[in-house]
């Protein structure tokens, strides 16, 4: 039988390797365990692709917004959506969407907000080094 055939919920998230754990490496260890993935891993992992395919433009979009108006790299506007998400406890992409919605005269979410200004002050120490 095909998983997608089988009965019962299409994505089984435990057999995943844990947060952190790239799938890359998740899979040599399985092979050399004697084990290939199993098809509802591979299911989960195309759906994960899928999601971070999807989520990607806004994203990229976001950065492009940090270089216009700080003169950044793609590369240190990644750097300043990470520490916003980290430090504001939200998602990179949710971040990202925030900002964007900013070219649009949208207000940037206040828990956001409290921690852009901080992103900026590091990346600006960084690179004055």
């Amino acid at each position: 039988m095909r998983p997608s055939q089988r009965p019962g919920p299409r994505r089984d998230l435990a057999g995943l390797p844990p947060h952190g754990t790239s799938r890359e490496t998740a899979r040599e260890g399985a092979r050399t365990e004697g084990r290939m993935p199993t098809g509802e891993q591979l299911l989960a992992e195309t759906e994960q692709l899928k999601e971070a395919l999807e989520r990607r433009p806004v994203v990229d979009m976001a950065r492009g917004v940090l270089m216009a108006a700080w003169s950044c790299t793609a590369e240190e506007g990644w750097r300043i959506l990470v520490h916003v998400s980290q430090h504001s406890n939200t998602k990179v992409h949710d971040v990202a969407k925030a900002l964007v919605a900013t070219t649009q005269n949208e207000p940037l979410p206040a828990h956001i907000e409290e921690h852009l200004p901080a992103a900026l002050a590091q990346w600006r120490a960084s690179r004055d080094g």
